[in-house]
C-alpha cells in the first residue's frame, strides 16, 4: 500500500512540474509578442511615403510636363491648371489636387479677374488642396483634419517643397481652411479662413472695426508693439446696379392717385425696347441685366484706426480704378433651340411649314381636311376669326399708305428675291410669322383671306396699300410682289380709263404745216435731222411706254421668240403692236415722213450712211437702208404701210388693265402651297433682316461686319430656293440658317441695349460689346447641335476717368420706395448705393534685422522685409468671410 501511494505522490510531482515548464514558456512567448519591430512602417508612414512621392514626381515634372500629361485647365482661369491623385488611408480615400499656374503672376495682381479665391485669400500664387472624396469634400473630425494637414507637411518638407497646402473643415456652409506652408527650416507660415453666415456685428460692418479685428491678431497689449502699426491697405468694391423700375417711370404715385384701378391695370407697361424696329412683332428679353462696377483702391499705408473711417466715407471716385461688366441674361448664352423667342424662332417655324406644303396641292386642302384631326393639336392651330380681322384690317387699312421700301436695304439684299418688308406682300409674311403657330393650315387660312381683300380691291377699284406708287414693277423681287405691282398699276389705269371714258383730249398743233396736213403728238424737234422728201424739221412723237411685264410675263416672251425664230425678227404680236403704235405717233408728228424718216429716228443703226467724211455733205443726205431692212416683204415696211397716223392719245393702250388685272388675280387665287412657301421664305427672312438692320446700335465695327456676313449668307442659300425639287436638303440649309440668324438677333439686341445704356461712353459700350463677341463667337457656329460651354463671361472692361460720370448715372439716387426697404449697413456709398460686396486686404510687413525674423525667406517682399500678419476680407452686410495668414519663427 505504501508503495502505491509514493508511486502515485511521484506522478501527481511530474504532472505538476510539467506545468509550470509550460506556464514558463507561454510568459516567454509573451514577451516576444510584446516586442515592437520599428522597421516596419506605420500605415501612417505608408500614407505620407505616399503623398511625398507624388509631390516629386510634381515637383520634378514642372508646369510644362504636367500640362503635357493631361492638367486640366480650372474653369473661368485661363493662366491656372490643376493636376489630381487619388490616396487611400484606412478606410477613407483623399483626393491632392495641385494648383499651378502657367505663368507666374506678376506683383500686386491679386484683384485680377484670372486670381482664384485661394489665391486671393491667402496671397499665395500655387497650392495643394486636400479632401476626403465624400458627399461634402470636407473633414469635420477635428483630429483627423490636424493629422491630415501634418501628413502632407512633413511629405512636402521632405520634398523640400515650399507650396502651401490646405485642408477644408467644417461644415461646408463655412467654406472654412485650415493649412500651413514650410518656408526652409527657419519659418512657417499658417493659413485659417472663416465664415459669418449671418448676424454680423455692427463693428465688423465697417473699416474701422476690420481694422482692429486684424490688430488684435498679433497685438496683444500696447507694449508689445509701438502704438502706431503701419499695416498695408487695398480695398475692392463691387456694385450692381438697382433693377429698373418701369412701373415706376410709367406711373408715378400723384398720377395712379387720379385714375381708377381699371385705368392703371389697362395703361400700357413701358418696355426697354419699345422704341426698336423689333418692338411692333415682339418684345425682347432685355439681355443686359445690369451692370456690376469694380472700385479698387491701390494698396496703401495707415497708421491709426481712425484713417479707416475717412476711407469708408470716402467718395467712390476717388478709387484707382474702375472696371465695367455687364450682367448678361442667361437666354444669351444657353444654345437650346426655340428658347429664344424672335423672329428666329419663327422664321424656324415656317421653315416646318415649307416642308409640309408638298403634302397637298391646293391651299384649300389645308383648310378644309381637318375632320379626322384634333383640333386641340398645336401644330394645326388656328387663331379665331377676330385675330384674322385685326391682322387684314392691319395690312389694309388706309393709313398703311405707300411704302418707301427701297430706303433700308441692304446690297445683298436684292438677291434674296424677296419682297420689302414695308410692301404688303411683306407684312403679309411678318404677320405670318406669329399668326398662331406658323403652321402650314394657319398661313392656308390667312392667305385665302388676304387673296379675298385683294380681289374685293380690284372690284371696288380701291388702290393697293403698302405699294410703292411706281409705273415700273421691281424683277429683282419675289413674283407674288411683282404681281402685286402689276395690280396696283392696273386698278390706276383702270380708275383713270373710267374717268377719261367719253371725255376728249386736246393735243398739242402745229399750223406751221401745209393745208389739210395738221402735226399731232409731238414731242419736240430732233436735233440737226429733217425729213427726206420735204426739208422740214423731224419732230419725235410722244409714245406709249413698253407694257409692264412681270418675271413669267418675260419668260412667256422668251418661249415666244424661241417659238417664231428669227427670221422675221420679232418675237411676238406684243413686239409688232410696239413697233406699230411707234409708226403710228411718228406718222401723226411728222405727216410728210417717209419709212426711211422713221427708220433714221428709231433705229439708226439699220441706215447706212454714205455722205462724205467732210461734212459738205448735198441735200438730200445720201444713204440707204440697211439690207434686213432692204429685204423684199419686210416686216416692218409692211406694219409703216398698215400703221395709221394716230397719236398716243388717240391710240389702244398697250397695257389692258382688265385682262392683266384678272390674270393676276388668277395667279394669286390658284397658287400652289409651295410656291406661296418658297417666296414666303424669302421674304421673311429678308424682312426680318432688314427690320433688324434698322436698329441703332453705335455703329459697332463688329456687328456691322456681323449683319453683312448674315446678308451676304442669306443671299447665297435663298437664291437656290425658287424652283428647287429637292426640298429636305434645303430645309436643312434653312434650319442652319435659322440658327446662325438667332445667334445674330441676340448680339443685335445686345448691341442696341449696351448702347443706349452706355451712351455717353461710346468707347466703353463698343470695348464692353467687342469683349462679349469674342467670348460669344465660338458658338456662333452653323450647326443644328446645342453648344455648350463651361466658361462663364468674365470680362470687365476698364472706365476712363472721363467715362466715370456716364457710368456713375447707372445708378440713380435710391427712391423713397426703394430707401424704406432695404437698411445701410455699410460705407462707400454711390449715389446713395452700398456695394454687393468689399474685399479687404490687410498686412503688416516687419524688416528681417528686426526681432527674431533675421533669415531670408521666399516671402520677402525685397531684401529687406517679410510679410508676417495677412488678412483678407471679404463681405456684406449680411455675410463676412475671413482668411488669416500668420508667418512664425520655428
Amino acid at each position: 500500500m505504501a508503495s502505491t501511494s509514493s508511486s502515485r505522490y511521484a506522478k501527481h510531482r511530474r504532472i505538476g512540474e510539467d506545468e509550470e515548464v509550460e506556464e514558463e514558456e507561454e510568459e516567454a512567448e509573451e514577451e516576444l509578442e510584446r516586442f515592437n519591430d520599428f522597421t516596419i512602417a506605420s500605415s501612417w508612414e505608408r500614407f505620407i511615403s505616399e503623398i511625398e512621392a507624388i509631390c516629386r514626381q510634381w515637383l520634378a515634372d514642372g508646369p510644362k510636363i504636367l500640362m503635357q500629361k493631361g492638367a486640366e485647365s480650372v474653369p473661368s482661369f485661363e493662366n491656372l491648371y490643376m493636376i489630381k491623385r487619388e490616396l487611400k488611408h484606412g478606410k477613407r480615400v483623399y483626393s491632392m489636387e495641385y494648383h499651378f499656374m502657367k505663368s507666374a503672376k506678376g506683383k500686386n495682381t491679386y484683384w485680377d479677374d484670372d486670381t482664384h479665391s485661394m489665391q486671393l485669400s491667402f496671397g499665395v500664387d500655387e497650392f495643394l488642396m486636400i479632401a476626403p472624396l465624400s458627399a461634402s469634400g470636407v473633414v469635420l473630425d477635428d483630429p483627423e483634419s490636424t493629422k491630415l494637414l501634418s501628413s502632407v507637411a512633413i511629405a512636402l518638407s521632405n520634398c523640400g517643397s515650399n507650396w502651401p497646402a490646405f485642408v477644408p473643415v467644417h461644415d461646408p456652409s463655412r467654406k472654412a481652411y485650415i493649412g500651413i506652408q514650410n518656408l526652409g527650416t527657419v519659418f512657417t507660415r499658417r493659413f485659417e479662413a472663416d465664415r459669418i453666415g449671418s448676424q454680423v456685428p455692427i463693428r465688423l460692418m465697417h473699416l474701422e472695426g476690420l481694422h482692429e479685428l486684424f490688430l488684435s491678431k498679433f497685438v496683444l497689449s500696447s507694449t508689445d508693439f509701438p502704438a502706431r502699426v503701419k499695416v498695408h491697405f487695398s480695398m475692392k468694391l463691387t456694385y450692381r446696379t438697382p433693377e429698373y423700375d418701369y412701373d415706376n417711370e410709367t406711373l408715378d404715385s400723384e398720377a395712379t392717385e387720379s385714375l381708377t384701378e381699371n385705368e392703371v391695370a389697362s395703361h400700357p407697361r413701358k418696355q426697354w425696347d419699345d422704341d426698336c424696329p423689333w418692338a411692333e412683332w415682339y418684345s425682347a428679353e432685355d439681355p443686359v441685366k445690369g451692370f456690376e462696377l469694380t472700385a479698387i483702391w491701390g494698396e496703401r499705408a495707415f497708421e491709426e484706426t481712425l484713417e479707416m473711417a475717412e476711407v469708408e466715407n470716402a467718395s467712390s471716385f476717388d478709387a484707382d480704378g474702375w472696371f465695367l461688366h455687364p450682367v448678361v441674361s442667361q437666354y444669351m448664352v444657353d444654345d437650346s433651340i426655340g428658347k429664344f423667342v424672335g423672329f428666329a424662332s419663327q422664321l424656324h417655324l415656317l421653315v416646318n411649314a415649307y416642308e409640309s406644303s408638298a403634302e397637298a396641292q391646293f391651299l384649300e386642302d389645308f383648310v378644309t381636311d381637318t375632320s379626322g384631326q384634333d383640333n386641340s393639336k398645336s401644330t394645326t392651330t388656328v387663331p379665331p376669326p377676330s385675330v384674322i380681322d385685326r391682322v387684314m384690317k392691319d395690312l389694309f387699312s388706309d393709313e398703311a399708305g405707300n411704302s418707301n421700301y427701297m430706303e433700308a436695304e441692304n446690297k445683298y439684299s436684292r438677291a434674296m428675291r424677296g419682297a420689302p418688308a414695308d410692301s404688303l406682300f411683306g407684312q403679309f409674311c411678318l404677320h405670318s410669322l406669329w399668326f398662331g403657330n406658323c403652321n402650314i393650315r394657319a398661313i392656308a387660312v390667312l392667305w385665302i383671306d388676304f387673296v379675298r381683300e385683294i380681289r374685293w380691291c380690284w372690284e371696288e377699284s380701291e388702290r393697293l396699300p403698302r405699294m410703292k406708287s411706281s409705273s415700273s414693277i421691281d424683277l429683282s423681287s419675289c413674283l407674288i410682289h411683282q404681281k402685286l405691282q402689276m395690280l396696283a398699276i392696273c386698278i390706276e389705269r383702270k380708275k383713270s380709263l373710267n374717268r377719261e371714258k367719253g371725255a376728249g383730249h386736246k393735243d398739242e398743233t402745229s399750223n406751221t404745216m401745209a393745208v389739210n396736213k395738221t402735226r399731232k403728238g409731238s414731242a419736240g424737234v430732233v436735233p440737226k435731222m429733217m425729213l427726206l422728201n420735204t426739208k422740214q424739221e423731224m419732230h419725235a412723237p410722244y409714245t406709249q411706254d413698253a407694257p409692264l411685264m412681270t418675271e413669267d410675263m418675260h419668260e412667256e416672251r422668251l418661249h415666244a421668240a424661241e417659238a417664231f425664230g428669227n427670221a422675221i425678227g420679232l418675237s411676238g404680236q406684243l413686239e409688232r403692236d410696239i413697233l406699230s403704235s411707234d409708226m403710228s405717233a411718228f406718222k401723226a408728228a411728222n405727216p410728210d415722213a417717209v419709212f426711211e424718216d422713221f427708220i433714221r429716228w428709231h433705229s439708226p443703226g439699220d441706215w447706212v450712211s454714205q455722205d462724205k467724211a467732210d461734212g459738205n455733205s448735198g441735200w438730200p443726205p445720201k444713204g440707204k437702208l440697211s439690207q434686213r431692212m432692204s429685204e423684199h416683204g419686210n416686216m416692218w415696211r409692211k406694219i409703216w404701210n398698215d400703221a395709221p397716223p394716230l397719236p398716243v392719245s388717240e391710240q389702244k393702250s398697250l397695257l389692258d388693265p382688265v385682262r392683266e388685272g384678272e390674270k393676276v388675280l388668277h395667279y394669286l387665287e390658284t397658287l400652289r402651297p409651295h410656291q406661296l412657301l418658297e417666296q414666303m421664305v424669302c421674304t421673311a427672312f429678308k424682312s426680318s433682316a432688314d427690320i433688324l438692320n434698322k436698329t441703332t446700335y453705335g455703329g459697332f465695327k463688329l456687328m456691322k461686319t456681323k449683319m453683312d456676313q448674315l446678308y451676304a449668307t442669306l443671299a447665297s442659300t435663298l437664291k437656290s430656293l425658287p424652283g428647287n425639287s429637292d426640298m429636305s436638303d434645303l430645309a436643312g440649309d434653312l434650319k442652319r440658317l435659322c440658327q446662325v440668324f438667332e445667334h445674330i438677333e441676340k448680339l443685335l439686341i445686345l448691341a442696341a441695349s449696351i448702347h443706349r445704356k452706355l451712351i455717353d461712353a461710346p468707347r466703353l459700350a463698343q470695348a464692353i460689346f467687342a469683349d462679349y463677341f469674342n467670348y460669344y463667337l465660338p458658338k456662333m457656329g452653323s450647326t443644328l447641335e446645342s453648344i455648350c460651354y463651361e466658361k462663364e463671361f468674365t470680362a470687365k472692361e476698364k472706365v476712363g476717368m472721363h467715362e466715370r460720370d456716364a457710368v456713375s448715372n447707372l445708378f440713380p439716387p435710391p427712391t423713397a420706395n426703394q430707401s424704406w426697404r432695404k437698411v445701410l449697413s455699410m460705407g462707400n456709398l454711390l449715389n446713395g448705393h452700398e456695394p454687393m460686396q468689399r474685399e479687404i486686404t490687410f498686412s503688416v510687413q516687419e524688416r528681417i534685422s528686426n526681432g527674431h525674423y533675421s533669415s531670408p525667406t521666399p516671402l520677402c517682399t525685397d531684401d529687406e522685409q517679410i510679410q508676417t500678419h495677412r488678412m483678407y476680407i471679404s463681405g456684406t452686410s449680411n455675410d463676412l468671410w475671413v482668411a488669416l495668414s500668420v508667418t512664425s519663427w520655428d
